[in-house]
């Protein structure tokens, strides 16, 4: 069974001589279990196909799948059950006035959970945090902490899909390949199916085995992760985007 499937996906804003086409035809397909990567500049429309799973851009057409469940214009709760997502700013997405043990309670509470207490312990462990964080407030934590509770909190409900909105790019380069591979052992740990969101080919490289290239809302180019880095590319846009990062993807490790 497919974690996800996408077949010739159109997504738009407004209507009329007002309407802007940010994505165009687009099919990809990620097995369960797998790791995907998007890759494109900005504008290029790959966070908004996360919006359009998530149910976020009700303007779309086309047929997307999760779990091989077939996706219509509204989402249950089932579906924020089994799909999550992390993104780009951990500092924005958790509230300021909420501890770590709010955050991560109030979202076991909204799920039906009820040992919330071990689970939330649990939860912190996972993330490489612990029980001494429990406590503190987003303003009382380093850029990559607030990621791991972000993390943390999107493994909450078990899902068994995360999609991962640029992930790592607020963070400092260091702290980026701590998340990277802090989300690389979570995806064993627990069985994940990601779908993935970057500009960085970098850091698509260490996470995922395949990528879908993006440039004005259409996917130009699908190939693994190895093509990539032996630069067996056939569109230009993609060797534009190899030549910005050459250095950088040499040094990513490869991905079992």
């Amino acid at each position: 069974m497919s974690g996800i499937r996408i077949e010739n996906l159109n997504v738009w804003f407004g209507e009329h001589e007002a309407r802007v086409d940010a994505v165009k035809a687009a099919s990809l397909a990620v097995p369960k279990g797998g790791s995907f990567g998007l890759v494109g500049e900005s504008g290029s429309g790959k966070s908004t196909i996360l919006r359009a799973l998530t149910g976020l851009v009700p303007t779309w057409n086309g047929r997307m799948e999760v779990l091989g469940q077939p996706l219509g214009k509204k989402r249950d709760r089932g579906f924020y059950r089994s799909v999550q997502m992390v993104f780009q700013d951990p500092y924005a997405s958790l509230h300021p006035r909420h501890s770590v043990d709010q955050v991560l309670g109030e979202t076991l509470s909204l799920h039906g959970f009820r040992d919330i207490d071990e689970r939330i312990s649990k939860l912190l462990d996972d993330v490489g945090l612990g029980d001494a964080f429990r406590f503190r407030y987003p303003h009382q934590l380093s850029g990559g902490q607030r990621q791991r509770v972000a993390v943390a909190r999107a493994l909450a409900p078990e899902p068994e899909i995360l999609l991962l909105d640029e992930p790592t790019s607020a963070l400092d380069v260091s702290v980026q390949a701590e998340i990277l591979n802090l989300l690389s052992d979570l995806r064993k740990e627990h069985n994940l199916t990601y779908l993935m969101v970057s500009h960085n080919l970098a850091v698509v490289g260490h996470l995922c085995t395949d990528i879908a290239v993006m440039q004005l809302g259409e996917i130009v180019e699908t190939l693994s992760v190895e093509k990539m880095r032996a630069q067996q590319t056939s569109h230009p846009y993609t060797r534009h985007l190899l030549a910005s990062s050459l250095g950088a993807i040499k040094t990513s490790q490869p991905q079992e």
